[in-house]
Formats: structure tokens, sequence, C-alpha cells
């Protein structure tokens, strides 16, 4: 129960104090503290404790050398008196003579310090005429036949007193004159015989031992507390926060943007480990950094390519937009004149001569041939798209091929009055080669040529070796001429240099896109130089031979 309100009481204390310290620490405006604050505090406690507890060691122990070398000399004391007092072993009497001191005089009795008992009666009757305390320290040798004599060292009125007791045994020379053969009463082998009791007052020499001892202890404390403050110091200063403030000022750096900053902190120990993980972070940062950079101008780029394909699926849109009416003008055109003659010859076909009704007839015919050739540009045009235009190779003759073109349009260049020159070298060999897109190509070129030449103008025909293995044919016209600008756009589909519906030349745009495509189809390539308000030259550059594998192959991809 008492042990309970002690553990009760020391709980409270503690909490006391802990409300005290926050109390302090508020007060004094310590609170927030730095990591070198708590570290000084919590070296100066540790210091504080360790001093206390490694001093009480020797506090302790040299209050016990102190008794023990009053004990040493009590017990000589009492060894030297023990031969006078070994022969008075009876009781007091008439015939006793009185105690001597070292010196030979006689001991008054009232001034005797040590007093001898026997333990002939009752022991009861013996320690009754002891102190509590002298009677505590017999009992305790009696009960510890190890050891013989004990000191206390006890204060009353201000003054210190040695209580000093010795408890004797009987030994084997006591036996020797103690036996039943003897003269002396017999004893048994440790056999308590009696007890020495001595209580007298410590001088002032013992007083200034305690001083000198608790002086000197507090002396070795306070160098010990110094050094090791200053060896804590030291150490928090260099081994604890020297590193934490080089890394700070890392932290600090790496906040204001800079992250080419290291730490290159050499302990080998923990904080080399946390500089060196603060480093791997700073390089998966930088590379994070270098990654997300890379992937913004990834986006900057797809941005920028994506602006442009808009860009350009406006202007398909808007290029659709022009086809879409140019078709459906050029379409119409025909048809009308097809359904106003036809309507005509259907309700007064009495009414006409046979010379307009043949001339009825002829624009019927005409309309015609130019929706099949509109309709026929559109499936070419499909065809070669999806990779299904068929190819004939065959020899061909470049001169027959060009004569051919020309008579073709000879009507048509007559009513316009444009005069059509052919010029081809001897030196052509006969081409192999499909003659059908050949002859398709120079048609384009020429109803492009006669379409855009004004009357009385001139279209030449040069049929010519470009070198050893290329035949380069050439449609030259004195018509409008293209501008810079749109030579490589008039090679789209549905482009023409005037896309609008008013404009004077018909057409659905498709002549040289198809050529184009046809072109590459035969291994041959196709090209313009013009200048404008002074005519253009289309030419085609096909190869002397084209293999079919190689025709086959182009054509699958």
């Amino acid at each position: 129960m008492n042990k309970k309100i002690v553990s009760e009481k020391i709980k409270g204390g503690l909490r006391a104090a802990g409300k005290i310290y926050r109390k302090v620490i508020v007060f004094l405006h310590l609170s927030p503290l730095s990591l070198a604050e708590k570290c000084r505090i919590a070296f100066g406690a540790a210091v504080i404790l360790i001093l206390g507890l490694a001093l009480i060691i020797p506090y302790v122990w040299m209050g016990k050398l102190t008794t023990l070398s009053y004990l040493d000399a009590e017990r000589a004391r009492i060894e030297s008196l023990l031969p006078r007092r070994h022969f008075q072993m009876e009781k007091a009497g008439e015939g006793q003579l009185p105690a001597l001191d070292s010196t030979g005089v006689p001991i008054a009795p009232n001034d005797l310090d040590i007093r001898w008992l026997r333990f002939e009666s009752d022991k009861e009757d013996v320690l009754g005429e002891l102190t509590p305390t002298q009677k505590e320290l017999v009992n305790d040798l009696i009960s510890d036949e190890r050891s013989d004599h004990k000191l206390v060292l006890q204060k009353e009125d201000g003054t210190v007193y040695s209580n000093y007791v010795r408890i004797f045994r009987a030994t084997d020379n006591c036996i020797s004159c103690h036996n039943p053969q003897g003269s002396a009463r017999a004893f048994t082998r440790n056999q308590m015989i009696g007890v020495a009791v001595s209580k007298r007052p410590l001088t002032s020499d013992f007083g200034k031992t305690v001083f000198l001892n608790r002086f000197w202890i507090i002396i070795a404390g306070l160098i010990a507390g110094a050094g090791a403050i200053i060896a804590f110091y030291i150490i928090t200063q260099r081994v604890i926060l020297s590193p934490i403030r080089q890394l700070r000022a890392i932290a600090n750096n790496v906040a204001e943007g800079n992250l080419d900053i290291r730490s290159s902190i050499k302990t080998r120990d923990e904080y080399q480990k946390l500089a060196d993980a603060f480093n791997n972070m700073l390089d998966a940062l930088q590379k994070s950094q270098e990654k997300l950079r890379q992937a913004n101008k990834q986006l900057d780029a797809k941005i920028a390519e994506l602006s442009e394909r808009n860009i350009e699926l406006f202007k398909a849109n808007k290029v659709k937009g022009e086809f879409v009416a140019n078709v459906s003008h050029e379409l119409r055109t025909p048809l009308n004149s097809i359904l106003g003659f036809a309507q005509i010859l259907r309700e007064k076909p009495a009414l006409l001569k046979k010379e307009k009704g043949q001339r009825y007839a002829e624009h019927i015919i005409t309309s015609g041939k130019s929706l099949l050739n509109m309709i026929n540009d559109l499936l070419n045009l499909a065809k070669t798209e999806a990779g299904k235009m068929e190819l004939r190779i065959e020899k061909t003759s470049v001169r027959k091929l060009c004569e051919d073109i020309v008579a073709t349009f000879f009507e048509m260049a007559k009513e316009k009055k444009i005069k059509v020159t052919l010029s081809a070298d001897d030196n052509i060999p006969a081409v192999t080669t499909d003659a059908g897109k050949v002859r398709q190509i120079l048609y384009n070129f020429l109803s492009n040529a006669i379409k855009f030449t004004p009357t009385r103008g001139r279209i030449e025909i040069n049929a010519f070796m470009r070198d050893e293995n290329t035949v380069r044919l050439a449609v030259t016209d004195t018509g409008c001429g293209i501008p810079e600008a749109d030579k490589e756009k008039i090679f789209y589909e549905f482009q023409q240099v005037d896309g609008s519906i008013t404009r004077q030349a018909a057409g659905s745009g498709l002549g040289l896109t198809i050529s184009k495509e046809l072109a590459n189809l035969i291994s041959a390539s196709i090209g313009v130089d013009s200048r404008l308000n002074q005519g253009s030259t289309f030419w085609l550059d096909i190869p002397v031979t084209i293999k079919k594998n190689k025709d086959k192959k182009e054509k699958d991809q």
C-alpha cells in the first residue's frame, strides 16, 4: 500500500515538473526550438544525468572508504584493549582492577567508551543494556556468522557518533585453554563469548574528510561537465549540424530553381547516404524535367502539325467546294445543251431543215462526248488512286504517237486558228511502254494548250532524246502562262489556276492530276516550265524501256 502511494506521488511530481517545464519554455520564448537548440538542451541534460550517475559511485565509495577506515580504526582499538579486558571477564567486584588507557592511566568508570558484555546468561538481559542502534547491530552480527563487526555513523544533537560493535566467538586458540580438561571454562567452536561495544564522538577530522571528499567530487564533476559540454558542442556543430546546414542550403538552391547543384558530404555515415539519396533525387528530377521539356517540344510540334493539317483540311474543303461547283457547272452545261436540242428535235422535227437538224445532232454528240470525257477522267483518277490501273507494255513509235495526237486536235486547233507544229528527232528509237497512257498524257497536254492559247497562237510538239535512256515529249504553247506559285498546285486534284465557276476556260481540273499519276505508273516524270503571259511548256520524260515486273511492283505500291 505504501509503495503504491509513493509511486502515485512520484508520477504526480513528474507531471507537475513537466507542466512547469512547458510553462518555462513558453515564458522564455524558447518554443519552437531549432535543431541546434534541441541538441544543446538534450546533450546538456544527458551530460548532467551521466555525470550525476557517474559521480554517485565515487561519492558513495568515498563514504564507504571513510566508514571502512573508521571501522578498521575501531577494530584495532578494540583489539589493542582486548588483552587488558581478557583477564577481567568476571563481573566487577571489590578485588577487580581498574581499566587503564594506552598511557597506563586508570580510566574513570563514567568515561569508558568501550563496553564488554559477556553472554553468560540470557542474551536479552545482556542486550538490554545497549541502545536501540547498538542492539540492532548486535542482532545483525548474531544472525550473520560471516561477519563479526559493524560500524554505524549516527548524528545526535549536531554531533556525529560512531557506533561500533564486535562480537567474539570461540576459536581454536580459545579452545586450547577453555576445554573440559583445562583450567578455564569450556567453550565450543564458534560459541559466542561476548560483544564489545564502542560509542564515541568523531573528531573534526571526520567532517574535514567528508567535506574534502564532496568538494573534490564536485570539482571533478564540474571539470568533466565542462569538458563534456565542449566536446558535445564541437560534435554537434561539426558532426550533426554542419551536414544538415549544407543540405538545407542545397534545398534552398533547389527551391530557387537550381537543379545542377549537388551535395559533397563525405562523412561515410547516414548523412552521406542521405546526401547520396538527395543527389539521386535531383538527378531523377532533372531527368524528369528534361523528359517533360522534350514532351512539351513534341507537343508543340504536334500542335504545329495539327495546325498545318487543319489549314490543309480547310484548303482541301475549299478545293472540294470549288470542285463540286465546277463539276456541277461542267456537267450541267452539256446536259442542258443535250436536253435543249433533244427537246427541239422531239417537238418540231418536221419544221427543222436537214442542215439545222444535223447541226443540232452534232451539238448533242459534242456535249455527250464532253460528259463522257469528264466521267472517264473521274474513273481514271479513282483507278489510279486505288492501284487498279492496268498497264499494256508494248513497243511504240514516238513519232507515230505524236502524229496521231496532232491529228486528233486538228479540227479544234483549226477553229481557233492555232498553228500546231511537230518536231521529232530521227534518232528516237521505239520505246517499250504503255502507249495508251502516253497518249492520254499528251492528249491532256495538248487539250490544255489549245484551251489556254489565244486565237492565232502557236503550239509546238517536240520529241527528242534527253539522254541515251530517256525520251522527252514537250508541248509548248503561247498562252497566258502559269504564275510561279501555282506550278505545283496545278498537279493536285481539282486544282486550277482559276478555280471559280466564272472562269473562261472549262474543265474539271483533273487532267494534270491524272497525267501525273499515269506518269508514275510508267516510271516517267512530268513537269512544267512557264512564265506568266509568255506561255508554258509541259514535258514528259519516259524511259526507252520499262520492265513489266517493275511496273507491277510500282502499281501494287
